[in-house]
């Protein structure tokens, strides 16, 4: 993805993507660029002014602070990564639809589709898993959103395929919730964050990620 790509993703994420003007929308390229290269606390806003080809000045007018200047950048991410995790999918196709789809074919939707997602975004979430473990408010909003408008969905999903029998009875949903999510962000941050240059082969990386999901579940 190039810049400009990546740039067009945070505007469609964003709420207010209608209200950015176009020096925001280099400020916040420059400021995704630089806290991907050297982090948030490495990164000045003299930095990140220069890079956008802007003042200084320019940056507070629109932005408070430098934390607010992340937290706008991480903020979509989060919507789009962590409601979409779940969510989104379980609600149209599990809870929406009169036939429930395959568990071995919605547990794949789910996998690949968050592997597509950080594929696509990879300087964004980069941003993301950098920087939540030392901000308050970015755990924050990942929580909010995950325990609003994903957690209850889920329990619901695990309840489904534990009447089925294809999820066992003897793993308690918060239990599930914890092996499927650090099973497959697990993956997917060694893969893009960690160790991206590695010669993976994706798509047996992620049918076995799947398989292990399943097996271990049942």
């Amino acid at each position: 993805m190039n810049e400009q790509d990546l740039l067009q993703e945070l505007m469609k994420a964003s709420e207010e993507d209608k209200d950015l003007t176009p020096k925001q929308a280099k400020i916040l390229q420059a400021a995704i660029e630089m806290f991907a290269e050297k982090g948030y606390a490495a990164t000045s806003t003299s930095e990140i002014a220069k890079k956008a080809g802007v003042a200084e000045g320019t940056i507070f007018r629109h932005y408070k602070t430098k934390k607010d200047l992340l937290i706008s950048i991480v903020s979509p991410v989060v919507t789009r990564f962590a409601i979409p995790f779940f969510a989104d999918r379980f609600v149209k196709e599990v809870f929406e639809k009169e036939t429930n789809e395959n568990y071995d074919d919605l547990l794949r939707e789910i996998v690949y589709n968050r592997f597509e997602f950080v594929q696509k975004n990879t300087t964004l979430v980069k941003i993301l898993f950098q920087e939540i473990s030392f901000h308050p408010e970015i755990q924050q909003l990942f929580a909010e959103n995950f325990l609003e408008k994903v957690y209850p969905h889920f329990i619901k999903w695990v309840e489904t395929y534990q009447r089925s029998g294809d999820i066992s009875k003897d793993f308690p949903v918060n239990t599930v919730l914890r092996l499927i999510m650090t099973t497959v962000i697990g993956f997917i941050i060694t893969r893009f964050v960690f160790l991206p240059h590695y010669d993976w082969n994706d798509e047996m990386e992620i049918e076995k990620t799947i398989e292990y999901i399943r097996k271990g579940l049942s």
